[in-house]
């Protein structure tokens, strides 16, 4: 119990933390405190936020609009409580008013006729009565009256006192209304130049993501330029100029079980050329096989490519050609060669990039690379192309 009222008894300040306050400075402290919050100062028009007192200054910078809201609807309730009361205390007091001075009247109007008329009513009386005689009451009349008199006028001065200053009141809530009128107005003005602001960015923002839309389509179409340029390199890399291509097909494996599940069922070369200015072609592989060979043989096939100079050329294309696959041990090469039928649109001047393929479906037995071989090595094979190039 002690310890409740004790003034030394020491104290933490809620604020800033500090210990081993007495109970004396307390108050002392928290008044300078910067740490300590406190209500905001609209907290008696409706904001209910406690702020730190070194921050009330922001947070009121910062909430003006709601405050002034707050404001506003404040002081409209009290205009509305004042005019809804106004006109009945005015009309009480109107009616208090009239009765007072009607009573004024009549108190004025008794007092002259007890000033006026009381030697000659004392003088009667004297003659009536003994002339020594003395009555009090016209005098015990007149200071009642005087007092009741002098009550009714402070009553009146109260009323009128209370009507003016209610008066003022309704004056200044009505210029602060104006006030604050003024500044929502100011504060609507400036919500709308947001606004306009707000849409001219909205529609800046759209025309920049149009902008980055388009762009993102130019860098699409130049990625995909470069990925094609990229492809033509690799094959002007690989190609040959002297009717001698070598094929190199590595990982194996992988894309015979690509083939044999048909998801890659054939492959293409390369381009390759018999000369610089010259037939235009590739090989086309099944390592499933293909046709009569599907399944049991590796299939090899050779393509006609349509080509630059091809209106320079000799057609039907009539070169013998030789198809291999090369023992990397060089013993014995799996070869097979044919010469072109001329009568064979596969051989003819192409109309689209390339001709129908024409070769060996029965090139390789699948069962020569499923033992054990020199065909394959590291997962790779070689495959080799040799174009007669006798009469061109």
């Amino acid at each position: 119990a002690h310890d409740e009222i004790c003034p030394k008894y020491p104290m933490i300040c809620e604020g800033c933390a500090k210990k081993k306050i007495p109970r004396e400075k307390y108050v002392d402290h928290i008044k300078f405190c910067s740490k300590f919050k406190t209500p905001c100062r609209f907290h008696v028009v409706g904001c209910s936020t406690s702020v730190e007192k070194e921050k009330i200054h922001d947070h009121e910078r910062q909430c003006s609009y709601e405050h002034l809201n707050l404001l506003l609807h404040f002081i409209m309730g009290i205009k509305v409580s004042l005019e809804s009361l106004q006109p009945q205390t005015l009309e009480v007091a109107s009616q208090k008013l009239q009765v007072l001075h009607q009573s004024l009247r009549e108190l004025e109007l008794k007092m002259s006729q007890l000033s006026g008329g009381g030697p000659a009513s004392m003088q009667g009386a004297c003659a009536l009565t003994l002339a020594t005689s003395f009555t009090p009451l016209p005098s015990a009349v007149g200071a009642a009256l005087e007092l009741q008199l002098q009550s009714e006028k402070t009553k009146v001065a109260e009323l009128s006192r209370r009507c003016q200053e209610l008066e003022l009141k309704v004056n200044t809530f009505e210029n602060i209304v104006c006030v604050l009128n003024r500044e929502m107005e100011r504060s609507c003005t400036t919500m709308e130049a947001y606004n306009r602001q707000h849409r001219l960015d909205q529609d800046k923002i759209e025309l920049l993501n149009n902008k980055v839309r388009q762009l993102e389509r130019t860098v699409s179409l130049r990625d995909l330029s470069i990925v094609e340029m990229e492809g033509k390199m690799r094959e002007m890399s690989a190609a040959t100029y002297d009717g001698v291509f070598i094929w190199k097909i590595s990982d194996f494996t992988k894309k015979r079980q690509d083939a044999v599940a048909g998801r890659a069922p054939a492959m293409f070369s390369p381009a390759f050329y018999t000369s610089k200015y010259g037939y235009k072609m590739c090989l086309r592989i099944y390592l499933n096989g293909d046709g009569t060979g599907r399944g049991t043989h590796l299939s090899l096939f050779f393509v006609v490519m349509r080509g630059h100079s091809d209106a320079l050329l000799k057609w039907p294309f009539n070169q013998k050609v030789t198809l291999m696959l090369l023992d990397q041990n060089n013993r014995e090469h799996i070869i097979d060669a044919f010469r072109p039928d001329i009568s064979s649109s596969s051989f003819q001047r192409p109309v689209s990039d390339m001709n129908i393929a024409s070769g060996c479906p029965l090139f390789c037995p699948l069962s020569k690379l499923d033992s054990k071989n020199s065909y394959i090595r590291d997962d790779t094979i070689f495959i080799k192309a040799i174009v007669d190039l006798t009469g061109l």
